[in-house]
């Protein structure tokens, strides 16, 4: 099965991946935040559509609200993270193996779209956050 194509993106998908195009290095938005943003759908609905085309956009910066890292994919997101400055929580020793991961600190790292995007060259245009 080949990859779409730009042009054969549905629309909803289109306008989530703006929305991740967005967001400011260091800063994520939740799957609901950008459903909320663009007032339409839901987290599921913005997973999906990252799941199936937020390759070719910083899909780190899209994530779960209880700030872990997206399964089978940690240590490419955790890369970015690091190379961008993202606040993270480092786990405690008494976590189990599994949990020694960090996890995104979403009280400093949430992005509410205000203040522009910090150099990624868009307005906030959709949804509450105008």
């Amino acid at each position: 099965m080949g990859r779409m194509s730009v042009e054969e993106l549905p629309e909803y998908a289109e306008r989530v991946l703006e929305v991740a195009e967005l967001i400011p290095p260091g800063r994520v938005m939740t799957y609901g935040d950008v459903a909320e943003w663009l007032g339409e759908g839901g987290p599921r609905q913005v997973g999906r559509v990252m799941a199936l085309y937020g390759g070719a956009v910083p899909w780190w910066r899209v994530v779960r609200a209880d700030g872990a890292l997206l399964p089978g994919h940690e240590l490419r997101a955790l890369g970015h993270y690091r190379d961008e400055g993202t606040p993270l929580r480092e786990t405690g020793r008494s976590a189990s193996a599994e949990g020694h991961m960090p996890k995104l600190d979403m009280r400093r790292a949430r992005w509410d779209g205000e203040g522009g995007a910090g150099g990624a060259g868009g307005e906030p245009r959709a949804g509450t956050h105008t």
